[in-house]
Order: C-alpha cells, then sequence, then structure tokens
C-alpha cells in the first residue's frame, strides 16, 4: 500500500482547487453556450444604459418619444425572431406553430408582455432622474425580490447561502443611494421616482419568473422564436394601447414624430433592445432569472468605469464599496447556484 509523501501535498491541494472550481463552473454553467449567454446578457445591458444615457439633453430630457422607440423595438423583435426561426426552419412551419399552435399559450404571454411594457417604458424614466451606475444599482434590488417570486412560481426553498447571498447584495444596494448630500432638499422627487423605479423592479421580477416558468413548463415543446413571437406579438397590443392612453397614436407615424428616431442613437438603441430580447430568452430557457439578476449585479462594475470614462461621472466611495458587496454576494451564490431545468412533460396549471 502506498503512502502519500509529503511532496504529493502541494499537488494533492492544487488538483483539489481545480476540482473545487470545476464543480463550481458547470453548477453554473451547464454547458459552453451558457457562459457565452451570460457574458452576452450583461454586455447588452451595460450597452443600454450607456446608449440612453448618451441621447438625454443636458436637462436629462430626450428628444424622441420612448415610447415610440419601445413600440419600433418590439416591432424589431417579433421580425427578428420570425426571420430565425423561418431561416432555420421553414415558414409553412412557423405558420403550423403560430396558427395550430396553443393559443391558450398566446395568452399566458399576455402577463410578462404588460409587465415588460411597464419595464421598458420606465426606464427612460428611471434614467432621467438617476446616473447609469445609481440606476443599477437600485434595479439589484429585483435580486431579493425575484428570490421570493422565485419561491412561490417554481416551488423551490433556496438555502441559507442563496439568501445571505441576496441580503448582502440588498445592502450594497443601500450603501449606495446613502451617497446623496442633498436628500433633504429634494426628498419629494426622491421618494416619487424611488416609488417609480420600484414598480420597474417589481415588473422586471415578475415578467422574468413568470417568462421562464411559461418556458420550462408550458412552452417547454414549443420552440424558443415561436415563444418570442408570442411575447412580442402581445408586447406590441400593450404599447399600442399605452400610445392611445397617452394620446400619442394619432401623432406616432408623423414626420416630426419618427425623424428624431432616425439618428444613429436612437436606431442603436433599437437594434440593442431587439439583441437583448432575444438573448434573454435563451438565458431563461438554458439558465434561470437568478443568475439573470446576478449578471445585472455585475454589470454596476463595468458600468461605473464606463461612465467614468465617457461621461465624467466621478466614482464615490460608496460605489466602492457597494461594488466589494456585489462582488462578495456574487460569489456566495456562485458557490450554491440554483438549478431549475425545464420540464420534459407539462403538469399544473400556471398562475395567471
Amino acid at each position: 500500500m502506498e503512502e502519500s509523501t509529503p511532496s504529493d501535498a502541494p499537488a494533492n491541494r492544487v488538483s483539489g482547487m481545480t476540482s473545487w472550481y470545476e464543480t463550481r463552473w458547470k453548477n453554473l454553467f451547464p454547458k459552453k453556450r451558457c457562459f457565452f449567454i451570460f457574458i452576452l446578457y450583461m454586455s447588452l445591458f451595460i450597452t443600454q444604459g450607456l446608449i440612453v444615457t448618451a441621447t438625454q439633453r443636458t436637462d436629462h430630457k430626450y428628444d424622441y418619444n420612448t415610447a415610440s422607440v419601445v413600440l419600433l423595438a418590439e416591432f424589431s423583435k417579433l421580425v427578428t425572431s420570425t426571420i430565425i426561426f423561418v431561416c432555420q426552419n421553414s415558414w409553412s412551419e412557423f405558420m403550423a406553430h403560430f396558427v395550430a399552435g396553443s393559443r391558450t399559450l398566446l395568452l399566458y404571454y399576455m402577463v410578462p408582455a404588460i409587465l415588460y411594457c411597464l419595464y421598458n417604458n420606465l426606464q427612460f424614466t428611471s434614467l432621467t432622474w438617476f446616473d447609469p451606475t445609481s440606476y443599477f444599482v437600485l434595479m439589484q434590488l429585483r435580486v431579493v425580490i425575484t428570490g421570493v417570486l422565485y419561491q412561490v412560481m417554481f416551488k423551490k426553498k433556496l438555502n441559507r447561502i442563496q439568501w445571505l447571498s441576496l441580503i448582502i447584495l440588498t445592502m450594497g444596494c443601500i450603501v449606495k443611494r446613502l451617497q446623496s448630500n442633498d436628500i433633504g432638499k429634494i426628498s419629494l422627487d426622491v421618494n416619487v421616482y424611488l416609488l417609480l423605479i420600484a414598480l420597474q423592479v417589481f415588473s422586471s421580477c415578475m415578467a422574468g419568473v413568470y417568462n421562464e416558468f411559461i418556458l420550462k413548463n408550458q412552452g417547454v415543446h414549443t420552440p424558443v422564436m415561436v415563444q418570442n413571437v408570442y411575447l412580442y406579438f402581445d408586447s406590441i397590443i400593450c404599447n399600442l394601447v399605452l400610445l392611445t392612453y397617452n394620446g400619442q397614436l394619432a401623432t406616432f407615424l408623423t414626420v416630426e414624430n419618427l425623424q428624431p428616431l432616425l439618428t444613429p442613437k436612437v436606431i442603436f438603441i433599437i437594434f440593442n433592445t431587439t439583441c437583448i430580447g432575444i438573448v434573454v430568452s435563451f438565458f431563461l430557457r438554458y439558465l434561470n432569472v437568478i443568475l439573470k439578476n446576478f449578471a445585472s449585479a455585475l454589470e454596476i462594475v463595468f458600468t461605473a468605469i464606463l461612465s467614468w470614462v465617457i461621461f465624467g461621472i466621478s466614482i464615490s466611495l460608496s460605489t466602492v464599496f457597494s461594488i466589494i458587496l456585489i462582488f462578495i454576494a456574487t460569489y456566495l451564490y456562485s458557490s450554491s447556484p440554483v438549478n431549475t431545468p425545464a420540464k420534459t412533460k407539462t403538469n399544473g396549471k400556471l398562475p395567471v
């Protein structure tokens, strides 16, 4: 019987550490494409916050109708999803799915469509008040809310490490928010906008969890791109209703309304939003909404750096502490990630 010698100890430790990291990595990203989806999602959202900020005037207003941008983005997502599916399959197969497919699934997608409509339109309002880094930090509150909603919808109880990571992440959000020196002067405005961003956070959380539930349950046998078409079709209806409510539907196709939308920056916003929509559907299908929100948390690091470089927005000490806490929370979560694979057979009803 051979015994290990002292010289074998360093090699064993290195081997053990390598095995530990490989196990943690595989738990987070079961397949190589999962990591690619993760990085792409993060990059697109960082770009979105920066480009929307770049289109603001000095008074933090926009020269274009933001509701029109959201509606055009939904049209773009619908067309893009259709083209991707048809290129990979056929037009007749697409029509078979869309026309003869599950009409109930189309109704289910109306719920996340309404929530995404709220979220997409509120992001413009939020970014007029908060700088990009503050905006992303405040949006990380969705991680905690997502944890609660995830337990309810998927009936999966999060463990202590997972909840600890969410609590630390929330602390990071609080640390960042306490940096305002003149909060007493503008407390009413801040409260109003905090309520709006709270609504945006809830809309994002509920839409994400609900969308993942459909993808992994009722829609498990329906191609992702076809489900995207269901979602964006419903989203277009929601945005048309919003334009009608705001009295802007009649002016939607006028020259005065369309001309500001034809600038390179606004066109890029529409393009980037389209890419985000496609990537999110794959993120929810192959990963999960909690990991998606942790990806959003990591955006803060890169957004803070890029906002300093591009817009000259300084990185305060509270932002540094916030970023450190977010890294700690992300590290803890990586040791015990949530794993909810798609079902092979649909059971139960989707709560509406």
